[in-house]
């Protein structure tokens, strides 16, 4: 299974040349990074993309990524992660994960499980599944030996900034009061991103930044990039849409049409 790259002038800290996973099949895939501004789609625990459906969303999120060239990221609830991963050619991350080595800790979710299931990355810290400082840190780094990708939610600027010292791949602007509103952060509160931006920069040049937030449709999509994102982290817009492919292939072809 072949992925697409990160363009080479979005180089970022850990510069995964070329990753190898071993599926449950036993057929080796090749993965390469990701390329240009994101599109993540967060499938939280709705029914609506629980077991088939979640299938069949991810078949959804990959055919626009195929028809806009945008990379999509999808985001099953754990015990979807294999079959979504052996049903589409794009990247899938987990909801979580905890900042724990293979060993005694049960009801855990390890790096090395969700990787060997089918991700490539976790999301992590998310405003339903919040977790402190030091927790942050060492699932960066958990998922840096697992070779993960690493995209972490953040409320404020201040906490952005935190959050960018780590060095994770990618960090996700998502006031939490906005979440579900429909009301878009890149039109309600675009300074939190501008601001979020500038702060995340002076720590760190290279991670990639996203929003989230009430991004619902194609013209919040649209803005988020204009105000200097890489890309947006979206939910309930998707999901419980009526028509989720209508609105996977608008919002990605607003991203490759803000390029």
């Amino acid at each position: 299974m072949t992925h697409s790259t990160w363009s080479s002038h979005n180089s970022y800290s850990r510069q995964r040349v070329l990753l190898v996973r071993q599926p449950v099949s036993g057929v080796v895939g090749l993965i390469k990074p990701l390329r240009g501004s994101l599109l993540v789609v967060n499938f939280k625990t709705y029914l609506e993309a629980t077991g088939k459906r979640a299938v069949d969303l991810a078949k959804s999120a990959e055919k626009a990524a195929r028809e806009s060239g945008v990379s999509v990221i999808v985001a099953p609830q754990f015990t979807d992660i294999k079959p979504v991963s052996e049903s589409v050619d794009i990247t899938v991350f987990s909801q979580h994960l905890d900042p724990v080595k293979p060993g005694a800790y049960t009801g855990r979710i390890l790096a090395e499980a969700i990787k060997s299931a089918g991700a490539e990355g976790s999301l992590l810290n998310h405003s339903e599944r919040r977790i402190g400082t030091a927790e942050i840190n060492s699932c960066i780094e958990r998922c840096e030996q697992a070779d993960l990708y690493s995209l972490v939610c953040a409320d404020t600027a201040q906490a952005s900034a935190e959050i960018a010292r780590a060095k994770p791949d990618m960090i996700a602007v998502e006031p939490p009061d906005l979440i579900g509103t429909g009301v878009s952060v890149s039109k309600a509160r675009p300074e939190l991103i501008t601001g979020s931006l500038q702060r995340i920069r002076s720590v760190n040049s290279t991670v990639k930044v996203l929003c989230g937030a009430g991004i619902t449709t194609s013209e919040d999509v649209s803005k988020a990039i204009q105000l200097g994102t890489e890309g947006v982290l979206v939910a309930s817009s998707v999901v419980k849409s009526k028509n989720p492919e209508s609105i996977l292939s608008d919002m990605a072809n607003a991203i490759a049409n803000a390029k």
